[in-house]
């Protein structure tokens, strides 16, 4: 069988495993990176950019060359390579665990629950829940959705798609260690600069294609690209900035603004702040969603783009 096949099979069953089942309850192997990557910061930290470099080559080096040594051990069986490739995908990719947590969320701010949708928030992003009141957790909740689209589904999905189940692996490593050490604190501002950087690389291709693929099945394609080319560049992170945007037009609603991360206090600018509302606890469900939708679409134009990659290598 042939490598485009074996991607597109494997991240086909791999994705269905996730819109199925969600993340594995427990053994986690995205967990069990953290723990291995928390235990070797233990060890390198310092307050300088060369040791946190080391820390990134380190931790997602080793996990993709584990990921290459792998895929060489059953390049010459196809059943088995579907079977890795369909186990990496369902690793890394988050789909359903994200929507989980937004509709928790979205359901204790329905019932009128404040207090249990500050407990749960922050299994889904970083914000200060106790800095937020219900309407601006439920915009937390939708900006969450739409930047982890890109970040737990479709970048993982195009670099799976340019390398296999190296790339996948790859890609979750590094976004993982964004989100552990990347953060503008005292202790990572510079530990934690390489993983940022690398993690702005490797998400920018995904984070484009979210964007375009919220355009197309959003509902309201001129408004959600209006938002892109209008708000994007405002945002202070290149790739969320795309995918937000192109969400809020999608959605109708306005995102950024004011927010809290960790005892300090953010202002954003405002995305589709000229045609869109506030964010409502019933958008939650839409982002959801529409989440979804992007990530069917994601598969099926990775799944494409790698059967073209073979025809022209052949």
């Amino acid at each position: 069988m042939r490598a485009d096949r074996i991607f597109v099979y494997g991240a086909a069953a791999g994705l269905i495993g996730d819109l199925l089942l969600g993340d594995p309850r427990r053994g986690h192997p995205v967990a069990a990176f953290g723990r291995a990557a928390a235990g070797v910061e233990s060890r390198l930290w310092r307050d300088h950019r060369g040791w946190g470099a080391l820390h990134t080559l380190v931790c997602a080096g080793g996990a993709t060359a584990a990921a290459a040594l792998a895929t060489r051990a059953v390049r010459n069986r196809p059943a088995a390579a579907v079977v890795l490739t369909a186990a990496a995908t369902w690793s890394v990719v988050g789909g359903t665990s994200l929507g989980r947590e937004a509709r928790a969320v979205g359901g204790a701010l329905a019932a009128g629950d404040v207090e249990a949708a500050r407990e749960r928030l922050p299994h889904l992003c970083g914000r200060d829940p106790q800095a937020l009141d219900a309407q601006q957790m439920a915009r937390a909740v939708v900006e969450s959705v739409a930047e982890n689209t890109s970040d737990a589904v479709v970048g993982a999905l195009v670099w799976g798609a340019l390398g296999g189940v190296p790339g996948l692996v790859a890609f979750r490593a590094v976004n993982t260690l964004d989100a552990m050490v990347g953060h503008r604190s005292p202790r990572y501002r510079r530990y934690g600069w390489a993983s940022a950087r690398l993690d702005d690389l490797a998400g920018w291709p995904g984070a484009r294609l979210t964007a375009a693929l919220a355009v197309a099945c959003g509902g309201r394609p001129r408004e959600a690209v209006r938002a892109w080319r209008a708000d994007a560049d405002r945002h202070p992170s290149p790739n969320a900035g795309p995918v937000e945007a192109a969400f809020a037009g999608a959605l109708g609603v306005r995102l950024g603004g004011t927010l809290a991360y960790g005892g300090r206090v953010e202002h954003r600018p405002v995305l589709n702040g000229e045609a869109g509302r506030e964010v409502r606890v019933t958008d939650i469900e839409r982002a959801a969603r529409l989440s979804r939708r992007v990530s069917v679409l994601a598969l099926a134009v990775c799944a494409a783009g790698r059967l073209a990659m073979g025809r022209r290598g052949r």
